[in-house]
């Protein structure tokens, strides 16, 4: 059960804001809280049981790193593709960082659906279940992420247009 979800679990847990050393001790904890709970575990719900402990266990795990400042991690970049050239992987090494940035002060609870949506590609169903929301709930935070991201986003373009008027590089 874990095992045909874990790369997902570990991406969608480093997408909640968990740092890369923290990932492997959280998803631990989801496992032992799954294999504590197995009997409980409805058959074709593994995996909104398993989301919906990996985004309690994230959400938990933020809140007592509350005053620790969120860096990049490279370790979050994915592996080298042979065909790409350099200049091409260091642009989407810094669309990674960026989305990453934008993404860690986002309230948890927008963030876990944005990412499940946009990122992971799940659909709004599929995330309710997940998360054991109303749809209703998937749909407004949705929209409320979206607009977060967006804002973000340009304000982000808006210092780096300040900078480059300057000539002060962030």
């Amino acid at each position: 059960m874990v095992r045909a979800h874990f790369d997902k679990l570990w991406r969608f847990m480093r997408r909640l804001g968990l740092r890369h050393d923290e990932v492997d001790d959280a998803l631990q904890e989801v496992i032992v809280i799954a294999a504590h709970r197995l009997r409980d575990i409805q058959t074709g719900s593994e995996q909104a049981f398993l989301f919906s402990t990996a985004y309690r266990v994230a959400a938990r795990s933020r809140k007592r790193h509350a005053n620790r400042r969120e860096l990049p991690d490279e370790a979050m970049s994915e592996v080298a593709d042979p065909g790409l050239d350099p200049e091409e992987a260091s642009e989407r090494a810094r669309a990674r960082a960026l989305v990453d940035q934008l993404l860690s002060d986002m309230p948890i609870e927008l963030r876990a659906v944005f990412v499940l949506y946009e990122i992971e590609e799940h659909t709004m169903a599929e995330i309710a279940a997940m998360l054991d929301l109303p749809p209703g709930t998937v749909a407004s935070r949705l929209r409320r992420a979206r607009a977060d991201f967006e804002s973000r986003v340009e304000r982000s373009h808006g210092r780096e247009a300040a900078d480059a008027k300057t000539g002060s590089t962030p």
